[in-house]
C-alpha cells in the first residue's frame, strides 16, 4: 500500500499538563470522554498523535479534535479511530489504513502517524 502521509509531533508532558490545569475546558475540547480520564503522559502522547495525524493529512482547516480518538487494543497497542471531519479528510486523500505509534520518556511525549491508501 502506498504511503499517503506521515506526521510526527512531540509534546512536553509537564507543560501540557499545566495547560490542562490552567484552562479547564481544554481537556473536553481536545479529548473524547474515554481519553479524558487518562494521566498526563498518556494525554500528552494522545495530543501529539492528533497533531501528527493532522500533519499527515496536510493540516486541512476544519478538523475537530474529538473526531480523532486514540484507543488502546487489549494488547495495549494504540489505534486511531476517525469520524466526522477527520474521516472526511482521510477519504479525500484515499486513506485506507492508519498507523500510530506513541512514546513518552524523559518528560516528552511523542507520536508518529503513517497513512496508507
Amino acid at each position: 500500500m502506498p504511503v499517503v502521509g506521515v506526521g510526527i509531533d512531540v509534546c512536553e508532558i509537564e507543560r501540557f499538563a499545566a495547560a490542562l490545569r490552567r484552562t479547564p475546558g481544554l481537556r473536553a475540547r481536545l479529548f473524547t470522554p474515554d481519553e479524558a480520564g487518562r494521566g498526563d503522559a498518556s494525554l500528552a502522547a494522545r495530543f501529539a498523535a492528533k497533531e501528527a495525524l493532522a500533519k499527515a493529512l496536510g493540516a486541512p482547516a476544519g478538523l475537530e479534535w474529538q473526531d480523532a480518538e486514540v484507543v488502546s487494543e487489549s494488547s495495549g497497542r494504540p489505534r486511531l479511530e476517525v469520524r466526522g471531519t477527520v474521516a472526511a479528510a482521510c477519504a479525500a486523500l484515499g486513506v485506507a489504513s492508519l498507523h500510530v505509534s506513541l512514546s513518552h520518556d524523559a518528560g516528552v511525549a511523542s507520536a508518529v502517524v503513517v497513512l496508507e491508501s
